[in-house]
């Protein structure tokens, strides 16, 4: 299992790191840039469906193919969690290294879509958000936030199509019988 969850899961994590920069470049290159979630997160679930071909790779080399809905839950939280770690890390480098004013970008984007009702809620939120930035953990917490959930749900889909139980031969069952 072991190397099935580390192939995988650097595959999706570099798969998410370069998806990442892009979406940091296009802010940076066009501050007028309009994000959707719909399709970030749409994005981040097409990527994260590569952890059900890790579970089938992994499900295809168990004798008779068989797997436990634990065993494959479990394969695919692990390569979901791995490819996030490889997210959060090059995240932190890029951010500290790369675009330590980030936020500040950010924040000018999002206030730029806002309806000028929603401004100083929205002026308020994204304050809170470059002071909570401040902290490095609440900067891994927050970046695992955005990824690994969405992989954990991939996992758990691809852990209940994935399962296979063992077939019981009818004259194996007379015997226990």
């Amino acid at each position: 299992m072991k190397k099935t969850v580390w192939i995988f899961g650097l595959i999706i994590g570099a798969v998410l790191v370069i998806n990442m920069v892009a979406m940091v470049q296009m802010i940076y290159s066009n501050v007028t840039h309009k994000s959707n979630d719909l399709v970030g997160y749409a994005t981040m679930v097409l990527i994260f469906s590569l952890v059900f071909f890790g579970v089938r790779n992994y499900r295809s080399k168990q004798p008779g193919n068989q797997l436990s809905f634990g065993k494959a839950f479990k394969t695919g939280a692990l390569i979901a969690f791995t490819a996030a770690t490889v997210y959060v890390v090059v995240w932190l480098f890029y951010y500290y290294l790369f675009v330590p004013d980030f936020i500040d970008v950010y924040t000018t984007c999002v206030l730029r879509q806002c309806a000028p009702s929603d401004l100083p809620l929205k002026t308020q939120e994204l304050q809170n958000l470059k002071e909570m930035y401040k902290n490095p953990l609440f900067v891994i917490l927050i970046t695992y936030s955005e990824v690994l959930p969405v992989g954990l749900v991939v996992a758990l889909i691809s852990g209940l199509i994935l399962k296979k139980k063992a077939k019981i031969n009818s004259t194996d069952h007379q015997q226990q019988i």
